[in-house]
């Protein structure tokens, strides 16, 4: 039976965090949120372990202010598995680890086939835990005890999970990569919101015409209003395929627009009234989205050999030295370097020379190490394919 306290009163806070501060060591913590159920990623449980202090699982909603807990254990590494999905809502919370080890990074780095928290804590540690409620809608209350013994589970073994990888990441001589990567992991910007968040829609590349795609913004726009109103995932009132399936439909009227079979969600019919004036507003709207929108996304590779043969060369002279490089290694490709940055310099070529390379990919993102592991072999690879003889053009019948 694990251990934890449970803590939702201002007297349990400041216990609790006393005890944390006069624990020992790092820190282990983990996050749970409501996704697919509210809205926002706001944390509704916050997990912290620390030895000789205990397992404490901390309600975010009945506490409010964590600047007490942030005093506590502000001066320590943070331990947490796949730490980038964690932080934002820590932040919500102004809980800003100083430093932290990535528990899912470090598992990467090191080439572990399975890097789930509860396949990490068993390679390592030998101890099975259940994952059943990962996916819960934890904005509950009052919380199941099942799901708080298993929120109490994620911390416990973390910081034992930690000690075993400092351990391989010393053995592989990789602890200088892990360093670098969870230092970039701590201070990665968040990515800027999309110009037209809207165009995300599944099934909107079924939508043609100006007039249409304005119906769908509206629609979209006006269900986002009324998921934030009701702290609800918008999803979870009417599906993209639903929206999209009102547009297709086209209906001429409030009571076609229920007939539509398609338009399904809990808030179809009871919010018919705020759809249906939706598609009013778009059809009318003087402010039409473009139907086509420019992007500097790079073509799909597969296009290349048509629209830039040099840049096509490249990639394929580039990309097995890159695997190679990550096999010997012993990580996934994609974590010595992201695929984009591979993709990004071979289309648009910023030089020939290592020197060029490697300042091309760190404008890109790349760390250090990872620059240091590919850069000689990428110029390399496209001396060789700028050297090599063109291929054969595809015979014709």
């Amino acid at each position: 039976m694990t251990e934890y306290s449970v803590i939702s009163t201002t007297e349990e806070f400041r216990a609790a965090c006393g005890a944390l501060a006069a624990g020992t060591g790092p820190v282990a913590v983990d996050v749970e949120r409501a996704s697919g159920f509210r809205y926002s990623q706001r944390a509704y449980l916050v997990q912290v372990f620390r030895r000789d202090a205990g397992v404490f699982l901390f309600d975010p909603p009945a506490i409010g202010d964590f600047s007490a807990l942030h005093e506590a254990i502000g001066n320590f590494e943070w331990v947490l598995h796949a730490a980038s999905q964690d932080l934002p809502s820590l932040r919500e919370l102004d809980l800003e680890p100083p430093t932290i080890f990535d528990t899912e990074l470090a598992s990467r780095l090191l080439g572990h086939e399975r890097v789930g928290l509860g396949a990490v804590v068993e390679d390592t540690l030998g101890i099975t835990l259940k994952k059943e409620h990962s996916a819960a809608d934890w904005s509950t209350r009052p919380l199941p005890d099942s799901w708080l013994d298993y929120a109490a589970l994620d911390v416990l073994h973390l910081i034992d999970v930690r000690d075993a990888l400092v351990t391989e990441l010393e053995e592989q001589g990789k602890t200088a990569f892990a360093d670098e990567e969870f230092a970039a992991t701590l201070t990665r910007l968040p990515k800027p919101p999309r110009e037209d968040p809207w165009r995300r829609l599944s099934g909107l590349h079924q939508v043609r015409g100006a007039r249409n795609l304005a119906v769908a913004r509206s629609l979209w726009q006006a269900r986002e209003a009324y998921a934030q109103e009701q702290d609800t995932s918008p999803g979870r009132l009417v599906p993209d395929r639903s929206l999209v399936a009102a547009v297709m439909a086209n209906p001429q009227s409030k009571q076609a627009l229920a007939g539509v079979k398609e338009f399904q969600g809990r808030a179809s019919r009871s919010q018919l009234d705020r759809w249906w004036q939706a598609i009013v507003d778009g059809r009318t709207s003087e402010d039409l989205p473009r139907e086509r929108v420019p992007s500097d996304t790079l073509p799909p590779p597969r296009a290349w050999s048509d629209r830039n043969p040099e840049a096509d060369a490249r990639l394929k002279a580039a990309r097995p030295v890159v695997e190679s490089v990550a096999t010997e290694l012993g990580m996934p490709t994609e974590n010595l370097l992201t695929p984009e940055y591979l993709r990004r310099i071979s289309w648009e070529l910023p030089g020939e020379t290592s020197q060029e390379i490697a300042a091309a990919l760190a404008d890109l993102g790349a760390r250090t190490w990872q620059i240091e592991q590919t850069a000689q072999k990428i110029a390399d690879a496209f001396v060789e394919a700028a050297q090599s003889p063109d291929p054969a053009p595809a015979a014709t019948s």
